[in-house]
């Protein structure tokens, strides 16, 4: 733990309110870790929302031998996450509260880093880092890493306006007394991404802010459960019609509250985080999902100003929502989700109106990507095929880097640093470096893939990074679009002296880039072939 103590602050001071409804499998782990803090923790004020699989009775039992656990049971179910909050909100006695889910935990040495960072700094809110963890993998990726580098105070929201982004309510300590006398409180009922109204509210109170570096949330993420939490539960339009409501009204709350430049960052932050990931499965959803999600991005796009829409035009999330707002009708979907992937990645066609003017393509010529033509190159979107075939002895990947605009000729591709990144194990990497020679349209570099040392790990999911170096050393990092086709993207056995075979399947991510899985051995491949049963199954 980073934080250092401090001496002179009383204990205890601080209350967690963890919420639950039908979680008895996760609900005990949550309300233990938070207990487990230590004395900083006064009272777990723990609010079961009319449960039906007994998670209260375990509760109960648990706050028998556990004398700072209160059990509040609600008699209907809210449908949703914020009016449980709400009540455990109105019996917190404690100077400072947190606010923890019945599936998630918090690591050790959280509450005293928040708590340290706050009295220490005289602060309102105190946030730290939160690690989202796949399950059942255990793979971490960090939330908004960028904010947590290191200690920090904000004495105002406007100071650091990327805290527009951070939308979670649980990686942060709030002086009870402050939430109280500006009244913030959640939406209630069932309303998703009650969170993102919840913190917009608490920036347009106009708090001071301490940042810490430590770890002080883990926000558990089981997509193979069979109940998905609210926010991953993007099947159906009604999610993204409340996720654009939740915007909204953030949104408004800022602008309301006289934070003007946060209102046009919570703008920006909906183009360039909200729709881009949207848009990345949209391809997967049916032809009535795409239009009635089509027309809610459209009617919520019309909102903006010339103002939203000038700021950082060639954004790849502004150019995507200028698409959407061009076209009365779903259009180019596998084009916009090769747009809206990280990084952007701009496909062909290259348009030009009849000025010679870069534009989306020849049917819409109204959305202009001028500004691409003054954009630095190593934040070009830039545009790479890629096609991996398995070999006898190993595999040959092929890349093909397209021109834009004539920007890359004058910069001068070199050569591309091929990376594969295991998913799970971020530091295992495996690199190559291939020279790009001109070909038409482009330039073209061809290299082997390491098969036994991607095997080593054992059955794994390696990402494809590329880094593409030009003549002045400048660079700029990409992915690759995943061909598809006849004959591509096919499930391989590769002979391995090593290991008898390995089993190499290239397949395309939501977002159109290439991956590749490897299942080195006959138990590999037994393990793949169990893993697809349970899918089918699923």
């Amino acid at each position: 733990m980073n934080a250092v103590q401090n001496p002179g602050r009383p204990l205890p001071q601080v209350a967690v309110v963890v919420i639950g409804y039908d979680d008895a499998a996760h609900v005990t782990d949550a309300v233990r870790s938070a207990l487990a803090q230590g004395p900083a923790v006064r009272e777990v004020v723990a609010v079961d929302d009319c449960s039906t699989d007994g998670s209260a009775d375990l509760l109960d039992r648990l706050a028998a031998s556990e004398p700072r656990l209160k059990v509040i049971r609600r008699r209907a179910n809210s449908g949703g996450c914020g009016t449980p909050r709400n009540t455990g909100l109105d019996a917190v006695t404690s100077p400072y509260v947190m606010f923890l889910d019945s599936d998630d935990v918090l690591p050790p040495g959280a509450v005293d880093a928040l708590l340290d960072a706050a009295t220490g700094t005289h602060a309102e809110v105190a946030s730290g880092l939160c690690v989202r963890r796949e399950l059942p993998s255990g793979r971490e990726v960090p939330w908004q890493a960028r904010l947590y580098a290191l200690h920090a105070v904000v004495p105002h929201p406007a100071q650091r306006p990327l805290l527009v982004h951070d939308t979670l309510c649980v990686n942060k300590l709030y002086r009870t007394g402050f939430l109280r006398e500006h009244r913030i409180r959640f939406p209630e009922g069932r309303f998703p991404y009650e969170d993102v109204v919840f913190a917009a509210r608490v920036l347009a109170a106009a708090p001071r802010i301490a940042l810490v570096p430590d770890r002080v949330y883990v926000w558990h993420v089981r997509r193979s459960a069979e109940r998905l939490s609210i926010s991953l539960d993007r099947a159906g339009v009604e999610n993204w019609r409340a996720r654009t409501e939740a915007c909204r009204q953030a949104y408004e709350v800022l602008l309301g509250a006289g934070q003007k430049e946060l209102a046009r960052v919570a703008r920006a932050k909906f183009l360039d985080h909200d729709l881009r990931m949207y848009l990345r499965e949209l391809g997967l959803r049916d032809a009535a999902y795409q239009r009635a999600w089509w027309e809610l991005t459209r009617a919520h796009l019309a909102e903006y100003d010339a103002d939203d829409w000038a700021r950082n035009p060639a954004a790849p999330g502004r150019l995507v929502g200028r698409v959407v707002l061009a076209s009365q009708e779903p259009r180019d979907l596998p084009r916009l989700r090769e747009l809206a992937a990280r990084p952007a990645r701009l496909y062909p066609p290259y348009a030009r109106a009849a000025d010679g003017t870069p534009v989306w393509s020849v049917d819409l010529p109204q959305v202009s990507l001028e500004p691409l033509l003054t954009r630095p190159v190593h934040v070009l979107p830039l545009a790479v095929d890629a096609d991996l075939r398995p070999r006898a002895r190993g595999a040959r990947l092929r890349l093909r880097l397209h021109e834009l605009y004539g920007r890359l000729a004058q910069a001068g591709p070199e050569a591309v640093e091929v990376e594969w990144r295991h998913r799970d194990d971020g530091d295992e990497v495996v690199r190559r470096t291939a020279v790009l020679v001109p070909s038409a349209g482009g330039w073209s570099a061809e290299t082997t893939v390491a098969l036994a040392a991607l095997a080593a790990p054992g059955v794994g999911t390696w990402d494809l990074r590329l880094r593409i170096r030009f003549r002045d050393g400048v660079s700029r990092e990409v992915t690759a679009h995943a061909l598809t086709g006849a004959g591509l993207l096919r499930r391989s056995a590769v002979p391995s002296a090593r290991h008898g075979v390995v089993l190499v399947q290239p397949y395309a991510t939501h977002s159109g880039a290439l991956a590749l899985r490897v299942a080195p051995g006959v138990r590999g491949v037994l393990s793949v072939a169990r893993g697809r049963l349970r899918r089918l199954l699923h």
